[in-house]
């Protein structure tokens, strides 16, 4: 915009403020609603390990689904008719897997964005995780991305650029970069009506892409609540004595760009990987590797269970090797196996429940606790279909 066009200078004075109204255009036009204002402090050091809440809440794989994402909180109580907060001082994890097999993949994470700056001013906080394909989505491994995904990022891509060629009309404003920079404008073996959809998917999700340094940065790898660790496939003793500070870092470094190129660290990579693993998530019992669990969870002081996602259990939520594995990928995205929204619940005063949309316990949502047991965590479906020792204990 010329000196004639914008006599008083306004550009120039308050670029700052220009830059966040478009941002915040963009993000509406994106996600359809308003993002709380951010008060965390930038640039500030991951944390790893919290506090045991008085309340905590555990969600599994969500792939895309925003309707089943919205339903997990709901029937935990954390969120409200119009998807406002209500959870007080809960502390919640969602263990990874939002990206792939469903098409609302950007929204679910601005969903899970305001929710975690709408928490952080009622005392609660929402951790969210890094699963296998998130990874795989940085590093450009897209073998499980649906055509309504690739188009929700060409609609991103669209508005993102349409701010961006607002912002340079700013005298004031550096000149934002070219999302596009060094991406192919088509793909050898690749349907060309894919190109554009390929290209914005790349664009966001890169290492030091738009998405990835804006939501997936602050994404957790390990995380440790009271006596509880979190991960998206598991943990081994060799995955602890490296450091969890030292993985979350390091995985936080790489996506923003800053160290490790395209692919990321190799505890993230291959069948034993901490996003990979399925040692301890076996549904049948006795596949599970006990001695290796024990032994991992021996290391991290304070810590009684391993909490993970990764592999659904068709059975619901269950736990294994003397309930120190607990497993919560349930499977609710239509694009896994569409199955019916469970998380699980961790009180200080109570101990261990699942909370479920089965409409079997509608009347009563906490009536799926075993009709055997004094406490604990039951499942969800006859017990001749389900492995065994798979009762959680309070």
């Amino acid at each position: 915009m010329s000196s004639r066009e914008n006599p008083s200078g306004i550009c120039k004075n308050i670029p700052n403020l220009i830059s966040s109204f478009v941002d915040t255009f963009v993000d509406y036009s994106v996600c359809g609603f308003f993002l709380p204002l951010d008060r965390s402090p930038h640039n500030e050091i991951q944390q790893t390990r919290f506090d045991k809440p008085e309340r905590l809440v555990a969600i599994g794989d969500l792939h895309g689904d925003l309707e089943k994402s919205k339903e997990s909180f709901r029937i935990a109580g954390l969120i409200d008719s119009s998807d406002r907060w209500t959870g007080g001082s809960t502390v919640v994890v969602q263990v990874g897997d939002v990206l792939d097999r469903g098409g609302e993949e950007i929204k679910i994470l601005y969903f899970l964005e305001k929710l975690k700056r709408e928490a952080e001013r009622s005392g609660g906080k929402v951790l969210t995780m890094n699963g296998n394909h998130e990874i795989m989505n940085v590093e450009g491994d897209f073998r499980y991305v649906t055509k309504k995904g690739l188009e929700e990022f060409q609609i991103w891509a669209d508005w993102y650029c349409l701010g961006n060629k607002m912002k340079t009309l700013c005298r004031g404003l550096d000149k934002p970069r070219d999302i596009y920079e060094g991406i192919p404008m088509s793909f050898p073996r690749m349907r060309a009506d894919c190109f554009e959809g390929i290209r914005a998917r790349i664009a966001a999700l890169r290492p030091e892409g738009p998405i990835a340094k804006r939501f997936l940065t602050k994404n957790q790898t390990v995380a440790v609540v009271g006596d509880s660790v979190f991960v998206h496939g598991g943990l081994l003793a060799e995955h602890i004595e490296y450091g969890l500070e030292r993985i979350n870092e390091e995985v936080k470094g790489w996506i923003n760009g800053l160290k490790g190129g395209r692919y990321a660290p190799a505890y993230c990579r291959g069948g034993n990987s901490v996003v990979w693993l399925r040692k301890f998530s076996e549904e049948m019992a006795h596949k599970c590797d006990c001695a290796a669990l024990e032994h991992a969870l021996s290391t991290i002081p304070g810590v009684k269970r391993m909490i993970m996602g990764h592999t659904i259990q068709d059975a619901g939520i269950n736990g294994v090797c003397n309930d120190k594995a607990i497993r919560i990928d349930v499977g609710m995205s239509k694009g896994c196996s569409d199955g019916l929204p469970e998380v699980l619940e961790i009180r200080r005063d109570s101990g261990v429940r699942i909370v479920t949309s089965n409409p079997l316990y509608k009347e009563n949502p906490y009536s799926h606790l075993a009709p055997d047991s004094k406490s604990g965590l039951g499942l969800l479906v006859p017990a001749e279909h389900v492995p065994k020792q798979v009762e959680v204990k309070a």
